[in-house]
C-alpha cells in the first residue's frame, strides 16, 4: 500500500501521497506531477502585464467612437457581406476587382458578417481584441528569441507604445498609445502582429537546431510554412510587408551561420512560397502595387513631421550602438551580426528611398522602423543588476522619455471624466447611423462633410467620389468624380447642371453640413441636432 508522507518528509508536503511503484506507479506519478505543476507554476511578468495591457487597451478602443479609416474598413466588410466572391468597390458604385482592401483578413471578416449578421462597424470593433492578442503574443515571442530576460517583453511593450514623439500621429501601422485607440481594429495591426511571429520563427530557423531550435523547425516543411505566413502578411497589408520582409532579411543575414546548398534551398523555398501565396490571391494583383503612385501625395506629410513623431524613439539608438559594438567585437563592419542593428539600417534605407524617389508611401514603414531601437533599449534595460554607469544613465533617460511620452498620449487611456489635467483626447467623430437608416444599401450619396465622406460608406451606401485612392479605380476617374461633386455643390450651379450630375452617377441622397444650402429639388428627410447636418432626398434623380 502507498504510504502517506509526514510533514516535510523528503520535500513532499503533508497529505500528498508518495509516488507509488509497480502497478500503481503511473497513476501515483501522475498525481504527484499534477500537484507539483499546479503549485509551482507562476505566470511570467509578461503574462501579467501583457494581459492587463490587452484589457486596458481593448476598453480604451471601445470607448472611443470609430473614426478615420474605420469607415473604409467597415465598407469593405459590408461589400463582402453583400457579395463574398465579387464585391463592389468599397466606396463607389463600381466594380471592386483589383482593390487591395479585399485581403484574406477582410474576406474572413466578410464571411463572419454573413454568418452572424454583424454590420461592418461591429466587425471592425470586434476585431480589435483579436488583433491586439496577435500583436502582444507576437511581440513576446520575438523578444524571447532575442533574450531570455523575463522583463524584456514588458519593457518592449512599454517603449513601443510610449517612446514615439510629442506630436500626435494617428496613422495605421503605428503602435503609439494614441494611435492604438484608432487603429487596433485595422488590418495593419493584425499584419504587424503576424510580422513579429514571422520574425520569431525566422530567427529560430536562422539559428538552427544546434542553437536549441525545436525539432523540425529547420525542415523543408517548416520553411514552407514560414513562406505561407509571409505571403499572408503581404496580402493583408502590403506596405507593412515591406518592413516585414526587410526585417526577415536582416535576421537571416545576421544569424544564419551556415550557407550550404540545403540551407540556401530552404530559404529559397520560403521566398518562393511567400511569392506564390501572394500571387495566386484572386481578389487583386499584388505585383501591380509597387508601381502605383496614387497614395504617395498623402504620405508626404509623414516625412515632413518625422521629428515630432519619432524623437523619443531615438533614446534606443545608444542601445543599438552597444549591440553593434558587442556583435562586431569592436569592428563596425561586423555590426551586421546583430539582427536589430541590421534591421534598423535596412529599414532606414527603405525610408530614404521613399523620400528621394518621391514614392512617399514607403514612409509608412516608419512605424516599424522605430521598433529596432525600442526593442534594443528594452533588452538592454532588462539586464540584471548591478548596472554600470552607462546603463544607469540610459535607464534614467528612458524613464524620462516614458514619462514625456505618456503625458503626450495619456488621453488615450484616461477618460475625460477622470482627467484632472486636460490631456489631449482621441478624435471624437460623429456617427451616421441616423442617416444610414434612411439610405438603402448601395444607394449613392453626395456629401460635403469631411467626416461623412469618410464614414457613410461604412454603413452600406456609396459615394460618387471615394475619399481615398484605390487601385480598383483609376485616379484620373476619381479626380473627374471629385470635380463633378464640387460642381454639384457649387452655389452658382444651376438646377439643370445638378440634375445632369445626379443622373450620371445615380445620386439619390445629399448629406450636407449646416453651412450648405439644400438645393430646391431636394427634400429634407432628417437632421442631426448635434452637428446640424442635413439628409435630403433627390426623388427625381433616380435613373
Amino acid at each position: 500500500m502507498p504510504q502517506t508522507a509526514q510533514p516535510g518528509q523528503n520535500g513532499i508536503p503533508a497529505g500528498v501521497r508518495r509516488p507509488a511503484h509497480g502497478v500503481t506507479a503511473v497513476r501515483g506519478g501522475r498525481t504527484w506531477r499534477t500537484w507539483h505543476t499546479w503549485h509551482t507554476w507562476r505566470p511570467s511578468p509578461y503574462a501579467v502585464f501583457g494581459g492587463l495591457f490587452w484589457l486596458v487597451m481593448t476598453l480604451a478602443y471601445w470607448r472611443v467612437p470609430l473614426c478615420c479609416d474605420a469607415g473604409q474598413h467597415a465598407a469593405v466588410v459590408e461589400r463582402l457581406k453583400a457579395d463574398l466572391l465579387h464585391p463592389a468597390h468599397p466606396m463607389a458604385d463600381l466594380p471592386g476587382a483589383g482593390s487591395p482592401y479585399y485581403s484574406p483578413y477582410a474576406v474572413v471578416q466578410g464571411a463572419l458578417a454573413r454568418l452572424t449578421g454583424l454590420s461592418g462597424w461591429e466587425a471592425v470593433r470586434l476585431a480589435a481584441p483579436v488583433n491586439l492578442a496577435v500583436l502582444l503574443t507576437g511581440i513576446g515571442r520575438f523578444v524571447r528569441t532575442l533574450t531570455p530576460r523575463p522583463w524584456a517583453p514588458v519593457l518592449a511593450v512599454l517603449f513601443m507604445t510610449l517612446l514615439w514623439g510629442t506630436e500626435r500621429v494617428l496613422w495605421s501601422g503605428y503602435l503609439g498609445l494614441m494611435s492604438m485607440t484608432t487603429n487596433l481594429g485595422y488590418p495593419s495591426t493584425f499584419a504587424i502582429g503576424l510580422t513579429f511571429w514571422a520574425w520569431a520563427m525566422t530567427g529560430t530557423r536562422a539559428r538552427g537546431a544546434s542553437r536549441g531550435a525545436p525539432r523540425g523547425a529547420c525542415s523543408w516543411r517548416g520553411h514552407a510554412g514560414l513562406g505561407v505566413l509571409y505571403g499572408l502578411i503581404v496580402l493583408v497589408h502590403p506596405i507593412s510587408a515591406v518592413a516585414s520582409l526587410t526585417g526577415a532579411v536582416a535576421i537571416v543575414v545576421a544569424w544564419q551561420r551556415s550557407w550550404r546548398v540545403p540551407v540556401v534551398g530552404r530559404w529559397a523555398l520560403t521566398g518562393a512560397v511567400a511569392l506564390g501565396v501572394a500571387v495566386v490571391w484572386p481578389y487583386y494583383d499584388v505585383l501591380a502595387l509597387p508601381g502605383n503612385t496614387g497614395v504617395d501625395a498623402i504620405h508626404r506629410r509623414l516625412y515632413e513631421h518625422m521629428g515630432g513623431h519619432f524623437w523619443l524613439a531615438l533614446l534606443g539608438v545608444p542601445a543599438l550602438w552597444a549591440r553593434a559594438r558587442r556583435a562586431g567585437g569592436g569592428r563596425w563592419w561586423r555590426a551586421g551580426r546583430d539582427p536589430l542593428v541590421l534591421m534598423f539600417a535596412l529599414e532606414c534605407l527603405v525610408v530614404a528611398y521613399g523620400w528621394t524617389s518621391g514614392h512617399y508611401t514607403y514612409g509608412r514603414i516608419l512605424g516599424l522602423t522605430a521598433v529596432p531601437p525600442q526593442l534594443a533599449l528594452a533588452v538592454e534595460l532588462a539586464a540584471p543588476r548591478p548596472w554600470e554607469w552607462a546603463r544607469r544613465a540610459l535607464g534614467a533617460a528612458a524613464a524620462a522619455g516614458v514619462c514625456v511620452g505618456f503625458l503626450a498620449q495619456a488621453g488615450a487611456v484616461v477618460p475625460r471624466a477622470l482627467d484632472p489635467v486636460g490631456f489631449a483626447q482621441p478624435p471624437q467623430w460623429p456617427g451616421y447611423g441616423w442617416a444610414a437608416r434612411h439610405i438603402g444599401p448601395g444607394e449613392v450619396v453626395i456629401t460635403d462633410g469631411y467626416y461623412a465622406g469618410h464614414a457613410i460608406a461604412g454603413y452600406g451606401p456609396n459615394l460618387v467620389a471615394p475619399a481615398w485612392p484605390d487601385p480598383a479605380l483609376d485616379e484620373r476617374e476619381r479626380a473627374r468624380r471629385l470635380a463633378d461633386v464640387r460642381a454639384y455643390l457649387d452655389p452658382a450651379s444651376t438646377r439643370a447642371e445638378r440634375t445632369a450630375i445626379a443622373r450620371r452617377y445615380h445620386v439619390r441622397w445629399l448629406l450636407l453640413t449646416r453651412w450648405r444650402k439644400v438645393p430646391e429639388e431636394a427634400v429634407v428627410v432628417d437632421r442631426n441636432r448635434r452637428t446640424g447636418e442635413v439628409l435630403a432626398r433627390l426623388g427625381a434623380a433616380r435613373g
